[in-house]
This record gives C-alpha cells, structure tokens and sequence, in this order.
C-alpha cells in the first residue's frame, strides 16, 4: 500500500498497527540544532491517551516514546527523527467476531476488496491508534513553529447537537483550557459532558466539530494553485479518521452571503496593511495573508458501538454483530490535539519550504 508519507520538505511516513509490535514514524527535513523538549511532546501524546476518561476507550497504554535517531545531545541533528511506541494492552481475542464480519461504517469491506486481506484485531491500520505518530510528529513540527512565534489553538466547539458560541468568545485566546474536555466555555461544556454521558448509559455515540486558530503566520506560506495553504490543510484535517468536514474562514455559510458582506476590506493598522475582516480566515489565493487563520473540522459519530447491529458476513449472510469491546463514546475530546498536530505540519511544511526558496528571514 502507498500514502503513508504526508508532506513535501517536512515529510511524517507513519507505520504501525492497532494491535500490532507498535506504531511509530520517520519525520524527514526536520532542520537541525531544535531543542527537542521530550516533555513537551510526552504532555502532546497524554492529550489523545485513553483510559483517562469515561467517554475514551478503556483501553491502557503508556505510551513510552522511543527516539531511535535523529537526536543527539538533546538537539535535532538534520537528520530523520525516527521513533515508536509500542502497544502494551492489545488483546486480539477481543475482536474474533469480526474475522468473518464487516462492522457497520468501518473500513473492513473497502480494505479486504482493495488488499485480499484485512487485519481484523481493532482495525489494523485503519485504527486511529496510527494517528499516535501523527501526534508526535506535530509535537516536533510545533518546535519548529514556537522559534517563529507561531502558535496553534484547537478547541471544542460542538458536540452533538450542543455547540458553543463562538461569537462571544475573546478575540485572543491562545491559552490552556482549564477543563474537561477542552470546551472554553464552562456552561457549554456540562451540557457537552452531560450529552455524552447520556450517549454512553445507552452504548451510542457522538460526533462533534473542533475549531483551530493559528496565530503568527508570515504572509506568503501557501502557492496559488495545487499547493494552497488552504488545500494542504483540508488534506491534512480530512485524512484523519472519523473526519467528514473541513471549512476555513466564513466556510459554508459564505455560500448565503452577499459579496458585499464577505469581501475583507484593506486597511492600514500601525504602520501596516490588514483587513477590516476576517472572513477568509487568514487564506487569501491560497496564500497566508498574515491574520489569524481559523478553520472547523466536523467529525462523525464513531462507528463501533455498544449496541447489536445487523450486518452481513463475507458469504453476504445476514448476522447480529454484538456491542461490546473498548471504545470511545465521542472521539473528538481526544482529537484536538490530532488536528492541532496535522496543522502544525503543514504550516512547518509551508514555512520550510519559504526558507529554501528565500521567502522567509
């Protein structure tokens, strides 16, 4: 299989299975001479853990980070970071019912038409146990991006049918969220926990959207046509799993707005030009114009469920597919940090790539 490599200078390869020796990556074009903070990163990887909290899978895993090259002294050397982390608490036998059986919305029939054969122990690689990597590999983009000033913020912003606000928010809120679930609004967010509460006592589940906010970009990351910032970043937020929706700036609803509304006006702001809005989202022609950038990533309810579902088998036989296992009740408390991570190697990416061609101090 291809596509296990994401990136163009800064290039993340992934490897590794749910319940296999371990998942891990290689991150090449990292530049040298980075402080490589081994806690930061550890405290990046404790935020998509599970078993810390009801609405997570159960399952246990530490999650000891390996580095087997590419550091030395504390310090990038410019050559590929490669690491791992091995699977601790993987128990096969949970998933023997599924050998034969396809799980309603999961990739089991698409990977065994395509490849002849499908690992059916938590998904195999279809697993968002792989995204562990794309963590760690965010981690080390985010390094990167700190000596520039450039700061990335995901939060949650819906889950179910209860959503925050966010009109009312601060302009600025590049900081910690002291709660739960990573909803900066408190009231919201009981009514988030209480949504989910409700999901696991009757074995469903929940989708939700999280919101990011990169502040500090350059104007000029991004090309104009196949390598738009914008484009780069839909990849990125698409290509993880459960992910069904991606829009940056005014989104969607700029479908319904007149010109005249969603137009950005120029205008000069201590000595420089920015726009009078924002409705872009901080893209403008694919390329960074120097605002903040802002964009929501809408998730699907997970998939596996604590309830029997029909299903069929591989000979097309009609079957009860049982509710049971260690699963998540809501994916996305655990997915900011994935999708703050896919954001930071994009924009690592892009002002990489600026810097050879001189575009960037």
């Amino acid at each position: 299989m291809s596509g296990n490599s994401f990136g163009h200078t800064l290039v993340l390869t992934t490897f590794g299975e749910s319940h296999g020796f371990a998942v891990g990556g290689i991150l090449d074009g990292f530049p040298s001479l980075i402080d490589i903070d081994l806690d930061f990163i550890k405290s990046e990887m404790n935020r998509r853990r599970t078993g810390r909290d009801f609405f997570s899978s159960s399952r246990i895993e530490e999650d000891q980070l390996e580095i087997l090259s590419g550091v030395f002294e504390g310090k990038s050397t410019g050559a590929p970071i490669a690491f791992m982390v091995r699977n601790t608490d993987a128990i096969p036998e949970h998933y023997l019912q599924l050998k034969d059986s396809y799980r309603p919305s999961h990739a089991d029939y698409t990977w065994e038409k395509k490849f002849g054969i499908r690992d059916y122990r938590g998904g195999g690689r279809t697993s968002a146990r792989e995204t562990l990597a794309r963590v760690v590999g965010g981690a080390l983009a985010k390094l990167i991006l700190q000596k520039q000033g450039i700061a990335i913020f995901g939060y949650i912003s819906q889950i179910g049918n209860c959503s925050l606000d966010e009109n009312n928010l601060p302009n600025k809120i590049y900081s910690a969220i002291s709660s739960k679930i990573g909803c900066p609004d408190p009231i919201v967010e009981a009514r988030m926990i209480s949504l989910l509460e409700l999901a696991k006592s009757d074995g469903d589940t929940l989708g939700g959207i999280i919101s990011c906010k990169i502040s500090g970009v350059p104007i000029g990351l991004g090309e104009p046509v196949f390598d738009r910032l914008s484009a780069d970043l839909a990849k990125a937020m698409v290509s993880i799993p459960s992910v069904k929706g991606f829009e940056y700036g005014a989104g969607f609803i700029s479908s319904s707005m007149k010109g005249s509304e969603h137009n950005d006006l120029f205008i000069s702001q201590d000595r420089s030009i920015t726009t009078k809005t924002n409705h872009s989202g901080g893209i403008q022609g694919g390329i960074s114009n120097g605002n903040e950038i802002f964009f929501r990533v809408a998730f699907k309810p997970v998939a596996s469920l604590m309830k029997d579902q029909e299903t069929v088998d591989r000979e097309g036989n009609k079957l009860v597919l049982k509710g049971k296992g260690r699963h998540d009740v809501c994916v996305v408390p655990r997915a900011t940090v994935i999708v703050e991570a896919m954001a930071a190697l994009v924009v690592a990416d892009h002002f990489l790539r600026n810097q050879r061609l001189g575009r960037t101090d």
